[in-house]
């Protein structure tokens, strides 16, 4: 038997939000939330935006999202460097909520020998800023990325993702990124210590069951899956794991808290 919840983990984008609408049940959730006392995190694999931003994106949706309960990939990431090399130095692709993240641990950001080269989204990549990866990269840089997502959404469609340009890295090198977003556990698992939350009383309520549910599960947690984003009934069964919980939405969950 598992203990009582008492913390809750949820995915953003599909479970919260659509299209930059907030989904039914959405802010009746967080307010229950808050109204009971629990503690929570809301994460996405979403690098580009500091906390700060997706607060504001929230609040144009009309969900009330305080930037220190939001916990990113670009955050795990830089929290990741900081544990395994304090005040070190990383080349850095990607935007505002990576550079951010990792100044703020103290890093320093630089294209002469790095301890890191770190990739991140970013709406344009630079070829020129890929091929300098690539030979610090040779020359001994660790490679890190902060989610291995393929392709991230636009209003033409999708775009090249985080996890496409690892794979061109990786395929010039031969070095193979550490990925830190999900489905990497160690995602949660930071978000927990934000928090000072234990496995034994924390939820992870996600849209996708080969990230959201399959880090919470490798974390431990007891797991809920939504079926307002990518994940429909029938891909379920495809899955050698299964999720604790199936709920139509965020909405189903408010009585839950």
């Amino acid at each position: 038997m598992r203990a009582p919840t008492e913390c809750w983990l949820s995915d953003m984008d599909g479970v919260l939000v659509r299209e930059e609408a907030a989904l039914p049940g959405a802010a009746e959730f967080l307010a229950r939330l808050v109204e009971k006392g629990r503690r929570f995190l809301v994460l996405t694999n979403n690098s580009i935006f500091t906390p700060r931003d997706l607060s504001a994106r929230l609040a144009r949706s009309g969900l009330d999202v305080p930037e220190t309960s939001i916990w990113t990939s670009a955050l795990a990431t830089a929290t990741f460097l900081a544990d395994q090399v304090p005040h070190g130095s990383a080349y850095v692709i990607g935007e505002a909520g990576l550079t951010t993240a990792l100044h703020h641990e103290g890093y320093t950001l630089t294209d002469r020998d790095p301890d890191f080269v770190v990739l991140g989204e970013t709406r344009t990549y630079s070829f020129e800023a890929i091929t300098r990866a690539i030979r610090l990269i040779e020359n001994g840089a660790r490679f890190i990325a902060t989610n291995p997502d393929v392709t991230g959404p636009s209003e033409e469609g999708p775009l090249p993702a985080t996890g496409s340009v690892a794979a061109l890295i990786t395929k010039a090198t031969g070095r193979d990124p550490y990925f830190v977003g999900k489905p990497n556990p160690m995602m949660l698992r930071s978000a927990m210590n934000r928090i000072e939350a234990h496995s034994e009383n924390t939820v992870m309520i996600g849209d996708r069951m080969d990230t959201d549910i399959v880090a919470g599960i490798e974390a431990g947690l007891d797991t809920m899956l939504v079926l307002t984003g990518s994940t429909r009934p029938a891909d379920i069964a495809r899955f050698p794991w299964r999720p604790g919980h199936v709920f139509d939405s965020i909405a189903d969950v408010v009585d839950l808290v």
